[in-house]
């Protein structure tokens, strides 16, 4: 019994000291870690790091450091208490499956703390191919194996990337990937008819469709998209289970404590809802999201399960 008292104190003491060092967050300047300058995870933390500094009474601050390893690394390597912050895309939990020397784990070394903001990719075509939906182009595909092509721009194992080989996998079919280094290359394939295919972002493309100079087929969300109107799920029009979404995370170092956690997550959501700070990211395409870290935890394991299976059968390498 004497155990049991001793071990029940000790327990609430623990419980009573990380509830205190909750209620002392934050003790200095926050900053959010982010890969790289300009892109859309600068963008996105810059916008939150804007909605959330005054409700936690100190600045935050987005700190940018060279794409690679280095700004996960910066964070696992943190002290746990929940001043430093890493907001990534998939690069972070996905990366174990495209190189070896990865100096980080995603389970091990990070706590989710939210869901962001996510952006749908879309399924565009040069407007002379004779598909007019997702069903039509699996057929086009299929009659035609290796002779259709998409345009991947970015990195090997990308968002878009991956949302094209697993619609590959899903659908049964062989349409040839030609990798380009940057999105407006791709697009000018795309439009002058060198490639037929794309798994885009809408701000690039949504002008196209408009012009007719594209078609797009459907979006590539669970649900369809507020950003993209009267557009199908890929789901919905030929595939269904097919879902591909780009989200970026909010992500703590291990063993910060749940109070701070709960806190991060909560400031996050509000910050999200303001108006000025949700306006801006849906005139860029971008979805606000938010949500409790069992989501984030959820989506990422659902991540790396299903889209780590992709990387492995196609044998996609970053190398």
């Amino acid at each position: 019994m004497l155990l049991r008292q001793n071990v029940s104190f000790v327990a609430m003491l623990a419980i009573c000291a990380a509830t205190a060092c909750a209620q002392d967050f934050p003790s200095k300047p926050i900053r959010i870690v982010v890969p790289g300058a300009g892109g859309g995870g600068d963008f996105a933390a810059r916008l939150l790091a804007q909605g959330m500094s005054g409700p936690l009474g100190q600045q935050v601050l987005v700190e940018n450091r060279p794409i690679g390893f280095i700004p996960a690394e910066t964070v696992a390597k943190a002290a746990p208490d929940g001043h430093t912050l890493l907001l990534s895309g998939s690069g972070m939990w996905l990366q174990p499956f495209l190189r070896s020397d990865v100096p980080w784990d995603p389970a091990r070394d990070f706590l989710p703390v939210s869901l962001a903001v996510s952006t749908p990719n879309m399924i565009v075509i040069n407007a002379s191919l004779p598909v007019k939906s997702v069903k039509e182009l699996i057929a086009l595909a299929k009659s035609r194996p290796g002779q259709l092509n998409y345009g991947g721009s970015g990195s090997e194992g990308s968002p878009n990337h991956l949302a094209a080989e697993l619609f590959k996998a899903m659908a049964g079919v062989n349409i040839v990937r030609v990798p380009y280094k940057a999105n407006a290359q791709a697009m000018t394939d795309l439009l002058s008819g060198e490639v037929q295919v794309m798994f885009t972002t809408p701000g690039g493309a949504t002008q196209h469709v408009k012009s007719g100079r594209l078609r797009a087929l459907a979006v590539t969300t669970a649900k369809p998209s507020v950003l993209l109107p009267g557009l199908p799920t890929v789901a919905a029009s030929g595939l269904p289970g097919y879902e591909s979404t780009s989200i970026y995370g909010l992500f703590a170092p291990a063993k910060t404590s749940a109070p701070i956690v709960t806190r991060l997550s909560q400031e996050t959501a509000r910050a999200l809802q303001r108006p000025e700070i949700r306006d801006k990211f849906m005139n860029t395409g971008t979805d606000v999201v938010g949500g409790p870290p069992e989501e984030l935890a959820a989506f990422v394991k659902y991540e790396m399960t299903r889209l780590g299976k992709v990387i492995k059968d196609v044998g996609i390498r970053a190398e």
